[in-house]
């Protein structure tokens, strides 16, 4: 395994992230507890969970992720070896489930939520805790260009007052380090500011998609992170399964996300399986599995802090991990390129 450092902080963490959100869903706590235990062994020491989890959001399964990985902790003991991450779900209509889907990230919230994560997840503290979507309206889960907001609501948290609820949690030990997802170049770049100012906590990371079919993290986060050590925490890094090529020619394969979550389409559209399709056959003609060339490809970002790959299966599990062990030649990455030049952003 690989290691690199969380931002500007002494918390070395696994070039792979273990993603968490199928567990309590599509997977049992027992199925769980396998992939937990073996990608500690692997050298995976980097978690990623979430209150939201498991997906899809729904009131019967809030939680229930975050507390299979505290049953996994109170079996076996190990949470001093894991580097813990959750967040705290902002507001939205599909999270109605949660506080009414009118989060606010003000103190009286961060702190119930973090208290509730931190009991289910049977720890102290969390390595990192991240705010999951931004409170106001911008460009995130799928929308590429920023729409001028209609009817925003006039009680959005100021991000100072966030900012300092974070940090009072940092204080008072509960949280180590936080960060932001699904965030743009200019929301990271006011918390960063807001740190300097007001001499609060800074932010290690930015937690946003990113893959072959969306790589409109280059734009200007890319330039965030090496100006101010705020690595990407990639996810969806095979696009929810669809860079294996198992959608390929209509195919909906059994238990397969999309087969049984059929909104999880975003990179689903023409162009998107256009690009699928050349970048399949790209990997096949260097004798690559497709996974392990598309994982390996963020892995060898050099924005990237840690890359979150998810299964649902063993078998799917160690190909992901074993992503680490593959380097991608410089002729490979120019075809890459060219392929990206043809399908820009087939799928933000």
């Amino acid at each position: 395994m690989q290691y690199t450092t969380l931002g500007q902080s002494d918390i070395s963490v696994s070039r792979i992230c273990l993603g968490t959100m199928t567990w309590g869903e599509q997977n049992t706590q027992a199925q769980g507890f396998e992939q937990m235990e073996y990608a500690l062994e692997q050298g995976v020491n980097f978690w990623d969970t979430a209150e939201l989890y498991s997906v899809p959001p729904k009131e019967e399964t809030y939680g229930s992720t975050e507390t299979i990985i505290g049953n996994w902790f109170a079996k076996t003991g190990r949470r001093e070896e894991v580097v813990l991450a959750s967040k705290i779900a902002g507001p939205a209509e599909f999270v109605e489930h949660i506080r009414g889907g009118k989060t606010r990230f003000n103190a009286m919230v961060i702190q119930k939520a973090l208290d509730a994560s931190l009991q289910r997840l049977q720890t102290d503290y969390l390595d990192l805790y991240q705010l999951h979507w931004p409170e106001r309206q911008t460009n995130f889960f799928g929308q590429l260009g920023f729409a001028y907001p209609q009817n925003e609501p006039t009680d959005l948290t100021p991000m100072a007052e966030t900012l300092e609820a974070l940090s009072d949690q940092v204080k008072a030990g509960k949280i180590r380090t936080i960060g932001l997802s699904n965030e743009t170049a200019w929301g990271a770049m006011q918390f960063l500011n807001l740190a300097k100012s007001m001499g609060l906590e800074k932010i290690v990371s930015v937690q946003n998609p990113y893959n072959l079919l969306n790589r409109s993290y280059e734009v200007g986060l890319a330039e965030v992170a090496y100006q101010e050590s705020v690595g990407l925490l990639a996810y969806s890094p095979l696009a929810f399964g669809v860079l294996a090529g198992k959608y390929l020619n209509n195919q909906f394969p059994e238990q397969a996300r999309i087969t049984l979550f059929p909104r999880f389409d975003r990179y689903l559209n023409p162009q998107a399986t256009a690009a699928t399709q050349a970048y399949v056959d790209l990997a096949k003609a260097y004798d690559l599995s497709p996974v392990q060339m598309a994982l390996a490809y963020v892995n060898q970002r050099p924005f990237i802090t840690s890359n979150i790959i998810g299964a649902t299966t063993m078998q799917q599990l160690k190909e992901n991990i074993d992503s680490i062990h593959v380097t991608l030649s410089g002729e490979l990455l120019t075809e890459i390129e060219a392929i990206h030049q043809r399908y820009t952003y087939p799928s933000p």
